[in-house]
């Protein structure tokens, strides 16, 4: 297990490549102020700051982008409060819970859960309940989440207003759909929905009828 010295990279850190992206992003952003137990969810990660994703963990409570819709982990902050490592214990085997959106979509990588393209990028579409893999790694993701092609990933999971709801929602809660979306008469505008913790809905996704694990 690496220490928290040899984790951070002085000499070649990840974070002005971060900063240079989203200076070119075609969605609103927000870079949330890191932290005080960055260190320790660095540690958690064991990985570098040479990387983006270390870089973000360490540097970064996490980073809300349009209007809050996609919440990228960081190492937490009073508007994103989950951190990448804990949210990650006892939720994931074999994959890496990176992000998620307002809808009750979760991203991953892909550590072998999901086939043999480790490191891959992976959605759990909450249309479908299926893991769907993105053909992106981490740092194509975060390039992919700035752009307009998020706009169109989205298309027909958004309803009209959207951006008004998402703003008053919290980066710990997502909308629920009832009729649920992955169900044939579930859809975005005419399933009624309300606001649940994320960690709420993972559990459902997981188990969506409720049967005992």
């Amino acid at each position: 297990m690496r220490t928290l010295e040899e984790l951070i990279d002085s000499v070649e850190p990840a974070l002005p490549l971060v900063h240079q992206w989203l200076s070119q992003a075609a969605q609103k952003f927000e870079v949330l102020e890191p932290s005080e137990s960055r260190g320790d969810v660095l540690l958690g990660l064991q990985v570098t700051t040479r990387s983006p994703m270390g870089a973000i963990a360490y540097e970064t409570g996490g980073i809300l982008i349009d209007n809050g819709w996609l919440r990228v982990l960081g190492s937490g902050n009073p508007k994103l409060r989950r951190n990448i490592v804990e949210w990650n214990t006892g939720r994931s085997n074999g994959h890496l819970l990176v992000a998620d959106d307002a809808i009750g979509g979760f991203f991953s990588i892909n550590g072998g859960a999901f086939g043999e393209d480790r490191g891959s990028m992976y959605y759990w579409a909450p249309d479908t309940l299926k893991w769907e893999p993105l053909g992106l790694g981490y740092s194509e993701f975060l390039r992919w989440a700035v752009s307009e092609k998020l706009t169109v990933f989205y298309e027909g999971l958004r309803w009209p207003g959207w951006e008004v709801e998402v703003k008053s929602a919290g980066g710990d809660e997502c909308f629920t759909f009832y009729p649920f979306l992955w169900t044939e008469q579930g859809s975005v505008q005419s399933s009624s929905r309300r606001l649940v913790r994320v960690a709420e809905q993972f559990a459902f996704n997981v188990d969506p009828r409720g049967e005992a694990q």
